[in-house]
């Protein structure tokens, strides 16, 4: 089967077409987002100081948010809570350019809108995957999850460029409007889905939160995510560095490296897509792990930048089939009434390792400690994705359904 036939076969259905379709417009508007505060706060008297607090009020409503946006994805229909949410985000972000408009814009209102964002940022990121169920045939989960990540991958890659762009024409107040008119895009498309996407009944001895934390499979899967997204803040703050410090170029220089890296993710998410890892998953989530592990040693081929790009895109073209793989697994182990809680929860424990990660480097980069960073790195991507090479499934365990 070719991979063209493997994408069509999700996008043929139309209610699955349209919520992927307004996600995908939404995100690119995200992407723009804090490109534009950003912007917003420099212009204020000591805005430099200030864009730690924006980062702040963009990053930490999210773990409040994760927690209660679960429950809410499995009490009520999810394209009602979809459209909720892109209509206060779409509001918070249109009241920057309507201020403007009418007067000027308050200097504590970019920090409102962050915050806003941030609370209500794990929303479409639980709901859609706790979706993908109710709206594609089982055989074409991995498709659709894949899809979901190159939107993800291709949004990260226009969004913040075009925002750029359009900043320097018509200004960020401007940009933060065209975002206001993505989430209503995604609102229209939510509504616009046929399938009801409530909940499913609770039955009789169905899983509850605890019986979810002994699931050792989604245990172990979310660890060893959690783990490699420690290794990833890390690298976030290794490649400036290494673009300021070691390598020629400068900002072009990091500009390389984040390109690769996208790439590697477009590459990877497209071809998990086309191919499934059969009965045996974790194994097969396992050894694309060890490879992007392998990528981080590639930073040790500093300063000379191509060596380093290939580990960038080694490191995104293996990642990506992770998350693509992995979340089939969550959708088969998760029980339909818990998916939202489940897609919310878990999410949000991986959103949470990042910025550790980038804490923990911080300081051996100060000492131009690169060797002993890049081994951390690399162990800690490659320990969990051992343990999951060696997984064997207990007796009667069926990671995902056979197909």
């Amino acid at each position: 089967m070719s991979i063209v036939t493997h994408y069509r076969r999700p996008l043929s259905g139309r209610d699955f077409r349209l919520l992927w379709f307004g996600s995908s417009v939404s995100l690119v508007g995200d992407g723009m987002t804090f490109v534009a505060l950003a912007w917003l706060v420099l212009a204020q008297p000591g805005g430099t100081a200030r864009l730690g607090l924006l980062a702040v009020c963009h990053t930490l409503p999210v773990f409040v948010g994760g927690l209660l946006a679960g429950p809410v994805l499995d009490r009520f229909d999810k394209r009602h809570v979809l459209a909720a949410d892109s209509v206060i985000r779409g509001a918070a972000m249109a009241a920057v350019p309507v201020m403007a408009a009418v007067g000027e814009v308050p200097e504590a209102l970019p920090y409102v809108v962050a915050a806003v964002y941030g609370l209500f940022k794990m929303v479409p990121l639980a709901a859609f995957p706790a979706a993908i169920p109710d709206l594609v045939r089982e055989e074409d989960r991995d498709a659709a999850n894949a899809l979901e990540s190159l939107s993800f991958s291709l949004a990260g890659m226009i969004g913040p460029a075009l925002g750029g762009l359009l900043i320097a024409g018509v200004g960020a107040e401007a940009v933060l409007a065209f975002d206001a008119v993505s989430y209503g895009a995604l609102a229209a498309c939510a509504l616009l889905v046929r399938r009801r996407l409530a909940p499913a009944p609770s039955k009789a001895g169905s899983t509850r939160p605890a019986g979810l934390l002994r699931d050792r499979v989604l245990v172990v899967t979310t660890v060893a995510f959690m783990a490699f997204n420690v290794a990833l803040g890390m690298l976030m703050v290794v490649g400036p560095w290494l673009a300021k410090t070691q390598l020629p170029g400068g900002p072009q220089a990091l500009g390389f490296l984040l390109a690769a890296l996208s790439a590697g993710e477009l590459v990877g998410a497209a071809a998990a897509g086309a191919r499934s890892p059969g009965s045996r998953p974790l194994r097969a989530i396992g050894l694309v792990q060890a490879v992007a592990a392998m990528g981080f040693l590639a930073v040790l081929a500093a300063p000379h930048l191509e060596g380093v790009a290939a580990g960038f895109l080694v490191i995104g073209m293996f990642s990506a089939p992770m998350t693509v793989w992995a979340q089939t697994v969550r959708m088969a182990r998760i029980p339909a009434e818990w998916r939202g809680r489940g897609f919310a929860w878990l999410r949000t424990l991986m959103q949470a390792t990042p910025p550790l990660g980038a804490a923990l480097v911080t300081p051996l980069l100060d000492a131009g400690r690169l060797v002993p960073a890049v081994l951390a790195m690399t162990g800690l991507a490659l320990v969990p994705a051992s343990w999951l090479l060696l997984h064997r499934p207990a007796a009667g365990e069926q990671l995902i359904a056979r197909r």
